[in-house]
């Protein structure tokens, strides 16, 4: 799918030039990420949760507690709205009006499915797991058929989604480029630090190379 053409709601107004639309710039920030705030109304009272997931061709996968109040609401057909957000640096103007971020974002409209078939759970949470850490689907001890069955997985398509980018330097007004004020970006990156093992793991067990090189995939459009 082409994502070329947003729906209403999911076309950006407010700063509109920084709005991207096609699949490229999607998939990237989300197969980048880890965490994804999911908003939903249940009796009246938005809710906003954050949750891990995971990119599955046109679909975003999440998971949880089949007795959670997201999960069971989102099975309903509720409408959803999901956010991914990377920041990439506090832009220090010289007026505080102007002091912004530089950040990728993605936003997700939708309803989401839950997964029905055993083979098609255990298939997310597969992807879910290897979105965290890749290669540790084989690693580690894979769900049991009472934790499937207490386990939901929800998909929700990747149709009606938008992006917005802020990359760059402060824009300040022009009376203001004459200030001794200090203007200019801090960056910011994610570090992974060295992995710090289970005190209660046996001294033979090392670490796999999915966790000993752990990175995120970095593809900026």
């Amino acid at each position: 799918m082409n994502r070329t053409a947003p729906t209403t709601r999911a076309t950006v107004r407010r700063q509109s030039a920084r709005a991207r639309y096609d699949q490229a710039a999607i998939d990237a920030i989300l197969d980048e990420g880890l965490v994804a705030h999911v908003g939903f109304v249940s009796e009246g009272q938005p809710y906003v949760i954050p949750m891990a997931y995971a990119r599955d061709g046109d679909r975003l996968l999440l998971h949880g507690s089949s007795a959670s109040r997201l999960l069971t609401t989102l099975a309903t057909g509720a409408a959803v709205c999901a956010t991914i957000t990377l920041l990439d640096g506090l832009v220090v103007a010289r007026s505080v009006f102007n002091h912004s971020m530089n950040y990728r974002s993605v936003v997700i409209f939708g309803r989401a499915r839950a997964l029905q078939e055993t083979d098609e759970k255990r298939s997310g949470l597969k992807r879910i797991t290897e979105h965290l850490v890749q290669g540790r689907w084989n690693d580690a001890r894979q769900p049991s058929e009472t934790e499937l069955s207490a386990t939901s997985v929800m998909s929700l398509p990747l149709e009606e989604v938008s992006v917005k980018i802020r990359g760059g330097p402060p824009v300040d007004a022009p009376a203001d480029y004459a200030s001794s004020s200090w203007a200019g970006v801090i960056p910011i990156q994610t570090v992974f630090e060295a992995p710090l093992p289970d005190p209660k793991l046996g001294p033979s067990v090392a670490a796999p190379v999915g966790v000993t090189s752990y990175h995120r995939p970095t593809k900026r459009t």
